[in-house]
């Protein structure tokens, strides 16, 4: 939504204000600068700089953007003062009202530091300053949450990570009102508070802080936002190189199943080198990147200000720049985030922490005008230096169109650990996921994919099983059918052998192994097309698929190709599912259906898929069609004899309700060693409920088929309800750009150069 102007009475009040309270008697040489251990520092120099500031009061009221953002910041400040203080001692999960409340306090008191700074009116300052206060004397003697789920407990929270959070706002706060406290005052908080704090998430819990992991960027954050504030040298080498232990256990797990330790590495600067790609692709996911998005550049931004010398923002080839482009590119037309690993589906680049990435990467990076759309859409900037540098170049008219284009981003620290591929051809997009694990976030879901149509699901990727932060709802934490079905591989759209999940769902197999890229090509503008390899998941098996966004001659929408050929050493049963979005219109088969539900199998996830309806069927091809947001899409799948089609939803074993009842159409082929899944999805037509009218709801393949099948080469031809037949061929063992190819398929002779031909 965005923001309303100010009105013109509000923008005088606030005008006053500020003169009021510039033309006090200062001595800036007294009041802005700190000085410990020889080194002078100016407050403030975390996300507001003193020549920020200047430059920021010079022309409120003149920037709508920052002054509109202000208005509603100042608002919603006001809000919170005139309803008092309140520190309750902990006692709740995620979404319980202390752990509301305290995260509450740590968001107001960012904000009432800045508007100190912008507006100059003590009151927000004497606001921040009493809720230190009060936390100061409760932190004394406040013991452990007495909440015991976390492997790393906190203290005002359930887990370090949520008190990281609470100590990453309040540096901001303090650093805002340094000089308005006396030395008494600040030593007061400083010994009582702020370094016992520190030494809390750090040196008492070595297994939250010294990770590679989006839990320890924010606890590496947390210390060095506070030692920037505090001037404090010790804590911010602690905050960049991680704590010196003892004895390591490297097999220990966390709460999500994952190695809470990698050997050798610690650190901000080692959660900077490890999870992120050259690319700028976070091995967690975008959900998980978008999180930890805020520690990563708000902590840089001071270090930025505070210590220039170490150029943050130009370490690894400035991957924290890139990783905001990688990370707009992970959203769908809504700017909704891919749901890869465990993601919260909705989430999305309107999310306070990707106002803040794409504030400071304008403003720290090249000034990308492109960034400026997305800040225009956000209808609101960061109140301090980048949000303001932000808000002067869309006053300015600056901003052109951030497109989303077809993109390839590798996985691994080096680049070469798979990555994520998103195909766009008009307005449908394909997500490919050929990824490492993903840590302890990550799905066991090897070649897996989602698709899209400006911005709706057609094929879901299932996301998390969590209701994050609803307390009736596990606390708000990840519920244990996160474990048993959304990671496992039925839950994906991808190959299941034998109703196992890859790697036997075990994460110390997992982590050791990553699908390789065969090639991708998004250079021909109407054939968009990615190909990658797995050979892992199963002992004994390779997956290969191809998956191509054809944009065709009497097509009304671009199609998607699926191409998935198995190499196996026995013989197997492999189930493919389709997790269609939207009610099932007419089906080229019949099928029966039970008269009473039970589940698919016992485990693995397939405790949790209710079989509604099953059928075998011949050679040839098998038609699913059905109706989302007014839009139909039709499946057409080539199938062999005694393949059976399962109707499946999601709920089984579900006693709570955790899972939604999400639909599904499985293809299951048993007794079968090599073999080739073929399937084509396309979108046509339309329907409108006010004009009642159907268009175009019937699909325009009429025939798919595989022609040609080795090792070497695939073909499959795609014929049209307007007579014509088109062909494509992949080669399966050769992807260079520049090998030549010949083919003989029937009486007819093929060449082409390139990994692929589509004619």
């Amino acid at each position: 939504m965005r923001l309303g102007r100010i009105n013109t009475i509000g923008w005088a009040m606030i005008l006053l204000i500020i003169t009021v309270f510039s033309c006090k008697e200062k001595n800036e040489s007294n009041t802005n600068k700190d000085t410990k251990d020889g080194l002078t520092l100016e407050h403030p120099n975390l996300i507001l700089t003193v020549q920020g500031v200047k430059d920021i009061r010079a022309q409120l009221g003149s920037v709508p953007i920052f002054d509109a953002t202000l208005a509603k910041v100042k608002e919603e400040i006001d809000a919170e003062i005139a309803l008092g203080i309140e520190t309750p001692i902990p006692v709740d999960y995620s979404g319980g009202y202390t752990h509301a409340r305290h995260k509450r306090n740590f968001l107001v008191l960012q904000k009432a530091g800045v508007l100190y700074q912008i507006l100059d009116d003590e009151k927000y300052a004497k606001y921040v300053k009493d809720m230190l206060m009060q936390y100061e004397a409760m932190y004394k003697t406040l013991p452990i949450h007495p909440k015991t789920r976390s492997y790393a407990r906190g203290k005002l929270f359930w887990q370090c990570l949520n008190d990281s959070n609470w100590l990453v706002y309040v540096s901001q706060a303090y650093d805002c009102i340094y000089n308005y406290l006396t030395e008494e005052e600040r030593q007061k908080l400083e010994n009582n508070l702020f370094r016992p704090f520190a030494d809390y998430i750090s040196i008492e819990n070595p297994r939250f802080y010294n990770r590679v992991h989006n839990h320890s960027t924010w606890g590496n954050a947390a210390v060095g936002m506070i030692g920037l504030a505090m001037n404090d040298e010790e804590l911010i080498q602690r905050a960049l190189y991680g704590i010196e232990e003892g004895d390591i256990d490297y097999t220990e797990k966390d709460n999500d199943g994952g190695f809470i330790y990698t050997k050798g590495k610690a650190g901000f600067l080692a959660n900077l080198e490890e999870p992120f790609s050259p690319d700028g692709y976070y091995t967690e996911g975008p959900y998980y990147q978008r999180y930890a998005m805020y520690p990563f550049l708000i902590f840089a931004e001071g270090l930025q200000n505070v210590r220039p010398d170490l150029k943050i923002f130009e370490y690894k080839d400035g991957v924290l720049l890139k990783s905001v482009n990688a990370l707009l590119n992970l959203s769908d037309a809504n700017g909704e985030f891919f749901p890869l690993n465990d993601g919260q589906k909705g989430m999305s680049y309107y999310s306070r922490e990707l106002v803040t990435a794409v504030d400071i990467a304008y403003h720290h990076g090249d000034q990308d005008p492109g960034l400026l759309s997305i800040a225009k859409e956000q209808g609101q900037v960061l109140l301090d230096d980048s949000g303001f540098s932000v808000a002067l170049g869309i006053k300015n008219g600056k901003e052109v169109p951030f497109v989303k284009k077809s993109i390839n981003l590798s996985d691994g620290s080096d680049g070469n650990q798979g990555g994520v591929g998103v195909l766009r051809n008009q307005d449908v997009e394909l997500v490919f996921k050929y990824a490492a694990q993903g840590l302890s976030h990550g799905h066991y879901d090897k070649l897996s994919y989602s698709l899209y149509e400006n911005g709706d699901e057609i094929i879901q990727d299932y996301g998390l099983a969590r209701f994050v932060n609803i307390e009736q709802k596990g606390g708000g934490n990840y519920l244990k059918e996160n474990k048993t079905w959304a990671k496992q591989t039925i839950a994906h759209n991808t190959i299941t052998q034998n109703e196992g999940s890859h790697f036997g769902g075990k994460y110390e197999i997992g982590s050791k192994h990553h699908s390789e890229l065969f090639f991708y090509d998004d250079s021909n503008q109407d054939v968009q097309i990615i190909s990658a390899k797995e050979s892992n998941a199963y002992p004994g098996t390779s997956m290969h698929r191809t998956m191509a966004l054809i944009n065709d001659e009497g097509f009304e929408k671009p199609y998607l190709l699926d191409i998935m050929r198995i190499k196996a050493s026995q013989r197997n049963q492999y189930d493919l599912p389709y997790y269609f979005m939207g009610q099932v219109l007419k089906t080229n088969f019949d099928y029966s259906v039970p008269e009473v539900l039970k589940p698919l199998g016992e485990k693995n996830g397939y405790q949790h898929l209710f079989l509604e309806g099953s059928t075998k069927v011949e050679n040839g091809n098998s038609k699913l069609s059905w109706l989302n947001y007014n839009k139909f899409y039709t499946l057409t799948t080539v199938t062999n004899n005694n393949d059976e089609l399962l109707f499946t939803r999601i709920g089984a074993n579900d006693p709570d309700f955790n899972l939604r009842r999400d639909a599904a159409l499985m293809l299951r082929r048993k007794n079968t060693k090599n073999t080739i899944f073929v399937s084509t999805i396309e979108g046509h037509g339309s329907y409108s409920p006010v004009s009642e009218f159907a268009l175009n709801s019937n699909s325009s393949i009429t025939e798919l088929k595989v022609v040609k099948d080795t090792d070497e080469y695939t073909a499959i031809s795609i014929s049209h309800a307007n007579g014509t037949t088109k062909l494509f061929i992949t080669a399966n063992k050769n992807s260079s750009k520049e090998a030549k190819h010949t083919l003989n398929i029937g009486e007819e002779i093929f060449e082409w150069s390139g990994p692929y031909l589509f004619k």
